[in-house]
């Protein structure tokens, strides 16, 4: 039994790119029938939040992999910031 404390210390880690999308920050929950549909991944801070931030990420619970004792895997597919993000990295040569 993991309790939501001990998942917000987790990494969240594509299996199919290896990329860290973060941790954990809250959980999307189903009101009728208090079923977990989705891990919530805040977007990340623009110019330290005075810009607000990036979409947040959510990754439905029918993707997770595993829960590991300090990871969680997921097979899912980068969001469009995140692709968007890797092309300006890639054109500035980081």
């Amino acid at each position: 039994m993991v309790t939501l404390y001990e998942l917000c210390e987790r990494d969240v880690v594509n299996v199919n790119s290896g990329t860290n999308l973060g941790k954990v920050d809250d959980l999307q929950i189903d009101e009728e029938t208090a079923r977990v549909q989705a891990l919530v991944i805040y977007g990340r801070l623009k110019l330290f939040g005075l810009l607000g931030r990036e979409e947040d990420l959510l990754i439905p619970w029918q993707e997770i992999v595993t829960i590991g004792s300090d990871v969680v895997l997921v097979n899912t597919e980068p969001s469009q910031g995140e692709q968007s993000e890797r092309k300006i990295k890639k054109l500035l040569n980081f």
